[in-house]
């Protein structure tokens, strides 16, 4: 594959990566492989880097259009965004330390589970149950916020889908609006992450810049769908995400 290909494959599953991401959280088990793949002579530490810049710029892109139809709650969501920055950051500085393997099997059952939990709980998160934030759910917020944002700093890919799990099954909310609320959180994560890269050469600007924008394109149009059709939707996607995902690295650990 030359280099012209190689960006043409990049900026598609950066789109399709934007798309998820922008749904239902995941689009990164879509877009940092492809990465992985293209950039084979670059470090980990340099692909993951990269591979921020574009989640960055697409969840923000995303973030503005769902903050104007849905309402936020503030009160939860600040002291997670916190919460999941600090330890996003700490998560970066341990890629080197903490074995990539171990991640990819704890993640692995987890999606396992949330997909059983889902598909079980036929009504879970179609309906808002979520009637108030408390000091509980405020220490819950930096608790789940503090070791998704550290997995985020790690490794990543699926941290909005169990971000959005978790505002769903813990918190009460529909998945509209926990959709919203893990985009808000992943800005934290994705910009702890960078404060790491940047500084360190991490981060390969034109090839993100290209993916960026292709990200971007995609969360737009994930946007679009998850608002048009509601949770609903969001709920029957983000089952066959996780069914994807359970089968991609089902298939990666076993080979």
């Amino acid at each position: 594959m030359d280099f012209e290909q190689a960006v043409v494959a990049l900026g598609f599953f950066a789109f399709c990566g934007g798309l998820i991401d922008a749904a239902v959280g995941g689009g990164g088990l879509v877009q940092l492989p492809a990465l992985l793949h293209v950039l084979p002579q670059y470090s980990l530490a340099t692909v993951f880097g990269t591979n921020k810049l574009a989640v960055l710029a697409g969840n923000c892109s995303s973030i503005f259009s769902c903050l104007k139809r849905i309402r936020i709650i503030w009160k939860l969501m600040l002291p997670t965004m916190v919460s999941a920055f600090i330890f996003a950051f700490v998560g970066a500085m341990s890629v080197s330390i903490i074995p990539k393997r171990l991640m990819e099997y704890v993640v692995f059952f987890l999606l396992i589970a949330m997909a059983g939990y889902t598909f079980i709980k036929k009504n879970i998160g179609l309906v808002s149950s979520h009637k108030h934030c408390g000091s509980r759910e405020v220490l819950l917020g930096i608790f789940f916020g503090g070791v998704i944002g550290f997995y985020d700093g790690v490794f990543g890919p699926g941290s909005g889908s169990l971000l959005l799990f978790v505002f769903v099954k813990y918190f009460g909310f529909d998945f509209l609006n926990a959709s919203a609320s893990a985009k808000l959180v992943n800005l934290g994560t994705f910009s702890a992450a960078l404060i790491f890269f940047v500084p360190s050469g991490n981060v390969l600007w034109a090839i993100g810049g290209v993916v960026a924008l292709c990200n971007i394109a995609g969360s737009l149009t994930g946007v679009f769908l998850a608002l048009r059709f509601g949770s609903g939707f969001i709920r029957v996607f983000f089952l066959i995400l996780l069914i994807f995902l359970i089968g991609r690295m089902g298939l990666a650990l076993g080979s």
